[in-house]
């Protein structure tokens, strides 16, 4: 049987690296500078929160965001894995003014020798945590975290300050208590959101580097 393409341009399995911290923390702002310092792939757990269509769109805005039953974890795996075989994977396209996947639209991601899965709960589920060769925790104190929020939250997502001040005490806060701070102990490595961008991406490649987890051709 003849192999498919992209199989044989992955002949090892590719390097599966997890970050994880609070809304704000500054974990994106990292795993964005790693896909391009690792020329990886990057999937966000934003993209798999549960459509929510079903529901009227005065519930849908109160609905808790940040509690792990809010994502669709397990198609998250599924897509971990697939792309670790060598295989491209269709992708939700999630509208976060709406809250609902964008229907009939997806996003073709192709592998690539590192995967870099980032999202407040990407170290607390036990099913993605398995699929990981290293992880980071990004740690930030809350009043950065909210501060961080507000300004993404109405530059991106056409929120009011005043509904992100809410959602944080009402759900972000006590969820990041229970689920996401949590999940540090998973972590590889713990950096500080807020030291300078390059010193914590120093760090991780000088941890992946020691474990011998980067080669050469894993650097852009």
């Amino acid at each position: 049987m003849t192999e498919r393409p992209e199989q044989l341009s992955f002949p090892q399995r590719p390097l599966i690296i997890g970050i994880a911290g609070c809304s704000g923390s500054g974990k994106t702002t990292l795993a964005r500078e790693l896909t391009g310092q690792l020329s990886a792939t990057l999937l966000p757990l934003d993209f798999y929160y549960n459509c929510l269509k079903h529901l009227p769109p005065d519930e849908r805005a109160r609905s808790n965001f940040d509690h792990p039953d809010a994502l669709e974890h397990a198609l998250l795996a599924q897509h971990i894995e697939e792309l670790a075989e060598g295989n491209a994977i269709e992708r939700p396209i999630y509208d976060f003014t709406t809250h609902t996947r964008v229907a009939d639209h997806t996003e073709t991601v192709t592998p690539a020798p590192v995967i870099i899965v980032e999202g407040i709960l990407a170290l607390h589920y036990p099913e993605l945590r398995t699929l990981y060769d290293f992880s980071i925790y990004v740690n930030a104190p809350n009043t950065i975290c909210l501060n961080r929020r507000i300004y993404r939250d109405m530059r991106e997502r056409g929120r009011t300050e005043e509904s992100v001040r809410a959602q944080f005490e009402a759900t972000a806060k006590p969820m990041a208590d229970l689920y996401v701070i949590p999940s540090a102990e998973h972590a590889s490595i713990t950096v500080e959101g807020t030291d300078a961008l390059d010193w914590s991406v120093e760090q991780v490649l000088k941890n992946l580097s020691q474990l011998g987890l980067v080669r050469g051709r894993h650097l852009a």
